[in-house]
């Protein structure tokens, strides 16, 4: 298979680690290009820190994440929580998307609690057909093909529940994933604690502190039952896919969903879009 370029948008500067860090790690080890974009810079997602010195720290974050995964990640200058589905927005979509010449592209559902996921969603399915109109955003050429654009899982049912069309094992990545998110630590001090933001819990600078603080985030992530939910839920998927030894031993998973508005590949297809998942 030849190289790929995939190109993600996240919300905010930790949802496109969550929700594909083990795949973009994958992709990334057999010499695909992964790019990470999250289209607001996080600025209000601390129960202390806000403005200027939140987005500057979740950047700096973000980008010590891409350099564990290998891939590379930019940030939107918008606020946290202010994301809006306008022309203007649609066209920085567009430009992304063109130019890292995507085979790929990866987003939110726009069905979702927060509008900022919503919208990340509206605005990279009113791109799907437009990166390939060569008269809009005219200075930078428009792609030839139109890639395939993908939903990242969520569990909403209200108005239309997830349907994935792939479900692919990270057991693999798992410790480069959680490496990565470990990189977010404004998050994990924060949000991640106690999933409110009154209470903070620092991570200690102290070295046998931090590497026990470390291994506890290892240990009990509040995501990893997200992703053996994924694994669990569509097993029959992954059997359909990649085997049933795989199937049986995978443990995490990371589930996507074909948005019918870019090009529609075949299952196999779809699965040469994917790393390949050997047998540990």
């Amino acid at each position: 298979m030849s190289s790929l370029k995939i190109l993600v948008f996240g919300a905010h500067p930790d949802d496109a680690e969550l929700n594909v860090g083990g795949c973009a790690a994958m992709w990334a080890a057999q010499g695909h290009k992964v790019r990470f974009v999250s289209t607001t810079n996080g600025d209000v997602g601390h129960a202390r820190k806000c403005g200027k010195e939140l987005a500057d720290i979740r950047k700096k974050e973000v980008e010590a994440a891409a350099k564990v995964l290998g891939i590379e990640t930019a940030v939107m200058d918008v606020h946290d929580g202010e994301l809006m589905p306008t022309l203007e927005n649609r066209l920085i979509f567009l430009r992304y998307i063109r130019e890292w010449e995507a085979d790929i592209v990866v987003g939110h559902r726009p069905y979702d609690y927060h509008p900022d996921h919503r919208y990340t969603g509206v605005l990279m399915q009113d791109a799907a057909f437009m990166v390939t109109v060569k008269f809009v955003l005219p200075d930078v050429p428009a792609l030839t093909h139109n890639p395939v654009f993908l939903f990242s899982y969520d569990h909403f049912q209200t108005p239309i529940p997830f349907n994935p069309s792939i479900a692919v094992p990270i057991d693999s990545a798992m410790d480069q994933k959680m490496d990565a998110l470990w990189r977010l630590e404004s998050q994990i001090e924060s949000y991640w604690y106690k999933q409110n933001f009154v209470d903070v819990c620092p991570v200690p600078d102290e070295p046998e502190a931090r590497a026990r603080r470390k291994q506890e985030f290892f240990d009990q992530c509040l995501w990893k039952p997200v992703w053996r939910k994924q694994a669990d839920q569509y097993r029959e998927l992954i059997h359909n896919t990649y085997g049933a030894e795989i199937a049986t031993q995978t443990r995490y998973a990371e589930a996507f969903e074909v948005c019918e508005y870019g090009r529609q590949p075949t299952q196999e297809e779809l699965k040469d879009l994917f790393p390949d998942i050997a047998i540990q």
